[in-house]
């Protein structure tokens, strides 16, 4: 475990070095702002619950997004420069190094959730909302971004270009995206199947501050399959 964490430390310094990181979240936090003010905040009849479950609506989307751009860069990066070679020869387990990045990503992720605070507090300014609606939406925020990251890591395993690893991960989570709107138009079971697979189903109630076992199941267990994938990828390439 303390090489786990001896790589997380290393990622994350990494990112706190480089500007890529701080233009991300930047970047994020201005769009969902303005999200926020234009829709969020749009309207007087609102409650404030109804607000800051707009605002957890909009805030998930944006987590994925910012995971993406983070995750392109954690293999696929150490592949193109050559550096992966240097960790494969070093008594390091691949699964180390997939979740030691894994939790770099997270950790700095984290941070940008944690600069999202303040449009709550907003709405808790000037209205009353529910300390645990809140705890509840950013705790379902951090489950969407650990799948998103984890899905990115598997993208960044398959490829050497980052931009090809964005491209994977973005067209992974849409498919996770897009089963929310299939399983509206098919029919029964697969319909409940198709549901099950989308991501959104599962982040619904914790908008609306309830946390089911179960859709924390789900999150779980899509971001360790994804991670245990990513991993084997890295055997593979290992020993070829």
């Amino acid at each position: 475990m303390s090489t786990v964490l001896l790589i997380a430390r290393r990622e994350l310094a990494a990112y706190m070095r480089t500007m890529s990181g701080y233009v991300i979240i930047a970047v994020m936090l201005f769009v969902d702002g303005l999200c926020f003010n234009a829709f969020a905040m749009a309207g007087t009849a609102k409650k404030s619950s109804e607000v800051l479950g707009d605002f957890f609506f909009y805030s998930s989307g944006f987590t994925m997004l910012c995971a993406l751009f983070l995750s392109m860069r954690l293999l696929a990066e150490e592949r193109q420069t050559g550096t992966l070679q240097l960790l494969y020869s070093s008594p390091v387990r691949d699964w180390q190094i997939v979740a030691g990045k894994y939790l770099s990503a997270l950790g700095f992720l984290a941070i940008f959730l944690f600069c999202t605070l303040y449009m709550p507090l907003l709405v808790m300014a000037y209205g009353k909302v529910s300390f645990g609606h809140l705890l509840a939406g950013y705790f379902g925020l951090l489950l969407v971004g650990s799948l998103s990251l984890a899905v990115g890591t598997f993208g960044s395993a398959l490829t050497r270009s980052q931009v090809i690893a964005a491209v994977l991960t973005g067209v992974m989570l849409l498919v996770l995206t897009v089963c929310w709107l299939l399983a509206r138009v098919t029919d029964r079971p697969l319909t409940e199947a198709i549901t099950g697979l989308a991501w959104y189903i599962h982040f619904k109630p914790f908008e609306q501050g309830l946390v089911h076992l179960r859709h924390v199941a789900y999150f779980v267990l899509v971001t360790w399959a994804c991670l245990f994938a990513a991993t084997r990828v890295l055997e593979a390439r290992r020993w070829r």
